[in-house]
């Protein structure tokens, strides 16, 4: 039996912010078998009449994706929106350089917004601001937004789309910043380039809200300087600044992987104190929120990638198979975007399907959960809601790049609406499980609805198409007597404590 012990006190009136669901969303690029053999494989049995996979649907409906952000990435900046609508037959081949492959075409704009309509979700639209600038992505939003009675909106119509799409999130390009991307811009003509597009999409359509990139990961050399460049520009034209970051555990060391998810945080709070130190200097009143709208583990398949020869369709990219030890790395993520919901309104898991993706398909086969998969599920089913801010008492360690890292990562989630609180918890410690002790005593006449565990002794276990090795059980001990849940957190661990009046 362990002998750490971990406390927290949860109050209804300790809440950091109403949680925009918009934190659940997820990523669908032109890149690999995302879209081609991934949502989209006419052809396969379990196609419906557009070639969609009903089997990736109703897996993408059990993660409960509100938001998938759409066509890119990479692939957006080197994107001609007009090759991928009207008749089928008529659109072009094109080489496709961000990930050099060959781009059909054959799925574009109107295709993906029936697919998201399938999938229960909104789409958030990239423009093209590498090849292209301001007069494309003011014509999509005509295209995507406007009713009829104009070019481009009758020619939606002409392709047999009627209503306007009414795409409320749009993202002014991507990753600007990357020497690797088609189109890389200077802090300074990205932020020019991405206001005067922000301008002008909101002249055809002011019900829109507008994500400028920021640095493509925290690494970057030109990392917080781009970002208040960035919003000195698009300051009041635009609503969110992006962060991306990606991690691995090249090293092999599970006591510092586990650990990513502070550096996370950090870069969380850093591009917050920057957007308010352009608030300050603006002296404006409007607040700019965060768009974490890429993140996930991905390095497993870099040594596949690099030998992949150009040219071919939609040939297997960035197909990381992920084990026990990445799911937790996931929910600690998790946690860490909800912790900072009062800022973090948007966060896209990339990717969903295939590339860096909690499904996986088979071409003309079955599609199948990864081990992320579960973590992702359980906070956007049961992280509805508002965050609260837990006071927690947690034994630490040092690892390799960190100190002070807490044994018992945790928050807690309360849905007054539906009268359910929700705690998240994952038990970092290698050796020992942790007791945990829990006071909610204003939480009056609840009790626990479920203690959901996902643990593993073998941390490099992978799941497939044939055999879900790793995978949640509801069989946690957590009880609750008086106001006190205790419950024992087995090492190396998700839990959901769920709890419900």
């Amino acid at each position: 039996m362990s002998s750490k012990k971990a406390k927290m006190i949860v109050e209804k009136d300790f809440k950091v912010s109403d949680i925009d669901n918009r934190i659940y969303g997820s990523f669908v690029e032109h890149l690999g078998r995302a879209v081609y053999g991934g949502i989209y494989e006419p052809g396969h049995p379990d196609a419906d009449e557009n070639g969609f996979r009903k089997d990736v649907i109703e897996l993408v409906k059990e993660l409960n994706v509100p938001l998938v952000r759409y066509p890119g990435g990479n692939f957006v900046s080197g994107y001609n929106w007009e090759d991928g609508v009207g008749p089928k037959a008529d659109r072009p081949r094109r080489l496709e350089l961000a990930w050099r492959t060959i781009e059909t075409n054959e799925l574009g704009t109107n295709e993906f917004m029936d697919w998201a309509k399938l999938a229960n979700a909104e789409v958030n639209m990239a423009v093209n601001l590498g090849t292209r600038g301001v007069d494309a992505a003011r014509n999509l939003v005509e295209y995507c937004n406007h009713p009829s009675g104009t070019y481009y909106s009758d020619l939606r119509v002409s392709h047999g789309y009627k209503d306007p799409h009414k795409i409320k999130t749009w993202c002014l390009g991507n990753e600007m910043d990357g020497p690797w991307q088609i189109g890389q811009k200077t802090a300074v003509e990205y932020g020019r380039i991405a206001n005067e597009a922000a301008k002008v999409m909101k002249l055809v359509d002011p019900t829109i809200e507008l994500v400028a990139c920021g640095s493509s990961s925290r690494t970057m050399p030109t990392f917080a300087d781009w970002e208040a460049t960035v919003l000195d520009h698009t300051y009041e034209n635009v609503e969110f600044i992006s962060l991306h970051q990606y991690y691995g555990n090249r090293d092999n060391d599970i006591a510092n992987y586990l650990a990513r998810s502070l550096e996370m945080d950090d870069f969380i709070k850093s591009v917050t104190s920057i957007a308010d130190y352009i608030k300050s200097k603006k002296r404006s009143k409007k607040t700019i929120n965060l768009a974490f709208d890429e993140w996930n583990v991905w390095y497993h398949s870099n040594d596949a990638d690099s030998k992949m020869e150009p040219w071919s369709i939609a040939p297997p990219q960035l197909e990381d198979i992920y084990n026990f030890e990445d799911a937790l790395l996931v929910g600690s993520m998790l946690i860490t975007l909800l912790k900072n919901a009062d800022r973090v309104k948007i966060a896209c898991l990339a990717q969903l399907v295939n590339v860096i993706a909690p499904i996986m398909t088979e071409n003309n086969g079955p599609a199948w959960k990864q081990t992320i998969f579960y973590p992702f599920m359980h906070a956007s089913t049961f992280g509805r809601g508002a965050v609260l801010n837990p006071i927690v008492s947690t034994p630490k360690y040092d690892s390799k790049d960190y100190t002070d890292v807490p044994v018992l990562d945790t928050t807690a989630v309360y849905n007054e609406e539906k009268e359910e609180l929700t705690i998240f918890a994952v038990n970092r410690d290698l050796e020992d499980s942790l007791l945990l002790e829990c006071d909610i005593r204003n939480f009056e006449d609840y009790k626990v609805v479920e203690h959901i565990v996902l643990e593993n002794d073998d941390l490099k276990k992978v799941n497939s198409a044939k055999n879900q090795a790793v995978a949640p059980h509801s069989g946690g001990n957590a009880e609750i007597d008086n106001g006190l849940i205790s419950a024992t957190l087995p090492k190396l661990s998700w839990n959901v404590i769920r709890l419900k009046k």
